[in-house]
Parts: C-alpha cells; sequence; structure tokens
C-alpha cells in the first residue's frame, strides 16, 4: 500500500513512517501530503510488516532482517515507479530507515529531515513509554493505545485532534491477525537500528533534525547526537512538543519540511 499525492507535481519525496501499533503511511503522513502534495511528489509506503503492506508468514524475529526488507522495499518501489532521486523524510523509526538509505544508497537521495529519529544513544536505554510501545500487545485494547498515543503528544487537553477517537480508528487495523503478528516478532528479538558514529560521519547529504523538547519516546538528545556526528546537520527543536510534531504542529513543520527541500534553510 502506497499514500501518494501530488505524482509528477515536482521532486519525489519518499515519507517513512513511525513504528508504534497502527501506524502506517497515510495514517502518519495524510496532513503532510495534503500539505506538500501541489509542489511535491509524495509518496509514503506502508512498510513491510505494517498495514496494507506484505506480512511475511513465518515472520523473521530479527530487526535486521526487517530492517533489509524495508530498505529493498523502498528502493524498489522508487525503481517500479522510475524515480531516480528522491529526498527523505523519516518519522522515528522511519528515521532510523533514512539514515540506513542514506548510508547504503547515497547516489538515490538528496536531502534528508529526521524527526524524532530512532536509533540514537537512547535505544541502550530505552524510555518507559518506548517499552511499553513495543510490548503493547501484552494487554491491547482501545484504552491502552489511547493512554499510549497520549504519551506521544506533549499535553493530550492542548492536542488539537481526539486522541481516544484516532485509538479507536486504528485499533481495528492493529487487531487483524497479521498486523499483530508481524508487530510482536520485529520487537521480540534484537532491535540493532544504531548505525555507528563511523558511518553517521560519512553520510554527506543535507539533513534536517526534528524533534519535540518533551519527547517520551525518543529523548532529544538523540537529535543532538546526531547533530554532531552527521557533517551536514541543522537541527530545529519544538518547544512544548512530544514525538508527533507533524502531527502537534502540522503547518509549522510542513512549511519547515518545504524550506528545507527547497534549500531555503
Amino acid at each position: 500500500m502506497v499514500a501518494r499525492a501530488g505524482a509528477g507535481a515536482g521532486p519525489a519525496v519518499v515519507f517513512l513512517h513511525g513504528g508504534g501499533p497502527g501506524a502506517s503511511g497515510w495514517s502518519n503522513w495524510r496532513l503532510a501530503l495534503e500539505a506538500l502534495g501541489d509542489r511535491y511528489d509524495c509518496i509514503a509506503p506502508d512498510y513491510v510488516g505494517y498495514g496494507e503492506s506484505t506480512h511475511p508468514e513465518p515472520p523473521p524475529t530479527d530487526m535486521r532482517v526487517w530492517t533489509r526488507m524495508r530498505l529493498d522495499q523502498v528502493i524498489g518501489m522508487l525503481d517500479a515507479l522510475e524515480i531516480e532521486r528522491a529526498h527523505l523524510v523519516g518519522n522515528s523509526l522511519g528515521g532510523a530507515l533514512t539514515l540506513h538509505l542514506l548510508m547504503e544508497a547515497p547516489e538515490r537521495f538528496e536531502r534528508a529531515v529526521l524527526m524524532g529519529t530512532a536509533g540514537g544513544p537512547s535505544s541502550d536505554r530505552p524510555s518507559q513509554e518506548l517499552i511499553r510501545m513495543v510490548t503493547f500487545y501484552s494487554d491491547p485494547s482501545p484504552e491502552a493505545l489511547g493512554r499510549l498515543y497520549s504519551w506521544f503528544v506533549h499535553d493530550p487537553d492542548d492536542f488539537d485532534g481526539d486522541l481516544d477517537q484516532i485509538a479507536q480508528d486504528r485499533f481495528a487495523m492493529t487487531m487483524r491477525d497479521d498486523v499483530r503478528r508481524s508487530y510482536v516478532a520485529q520487537f521480540s528479538g534484537p532491535s540493532q537500528l544504531t548505525l555507528p558514529d563511523s558511518a553517521l560521519r560519512r553520510i554527506q547529504h543535507p539533513i534536517l533534525l526534528v524533534h519535540g523538547r518533551d519527547d517520551m519516546i525518543n529523548p532529544v538528545s538523540d537529535s543532538y547526537h546526531f547533530l554532531k556526528v552527521l557533517p551536514n546537520a541543522q537541527l530545529y527543536v519544538f518547544g512544548r512538543c512530544g514525538h508527533w510534531t507533524q502531527l502537534e504542529y502540522p503547518q509549522r513543520f510542513n512549511h519547515l519540511v518545504d524550506e528545507f527541500l527547497r534549500g531555503a534553510l
């Protein structure tokens, strides 16, 4: 499944979604696709193991295997769409995949935005909120999904949306047998998302790091680390913002992405 807006409108931008239960290309990036589809060819796939994409049976239990399948999936998608080069925008798990893509196929990509990206130093000491996310299926319910989503934002009372309704809308997808099987399998073994600093220092692409100051899933300190080691990176921190920058501050986020991809930042 690939959500797409603005085919042929401008440079291609691949949006890579996060790794929470119920995540998909459309659910993570709907507002960005709607805002940027008049200027860019916006493409947001569901990863292998998420949403309407392929669900291997039996599923691998090593994140390295899932990562390899997803990297091949993105490159294969670009080949199928006859897109030679694209920008990347990655959220959380999608940020980690973005870094892997920049390292493995640098010639296929131009600029990259990493939002609340995973794979930083905190991977060795995950937050309780992140642990609850990856073990969601130990006790799944719409209420538990709503509580989890409340940790993705700075202040649920200030969030311009209904987190309980979002949880209700996504819960049926999370409880599909294939979706549940893939999710449990990918987080049952080694994570192995982190790239060594020696690899990060070789990535020459212009990179915009975007992070919520109050992110409880992947702390903002991870982006400060990436800022130190990525040669051509800059960082923008949103105050009073959690893990869902693209949903908490959609207008500002989409404007920032547009400015950066145009080379105005």
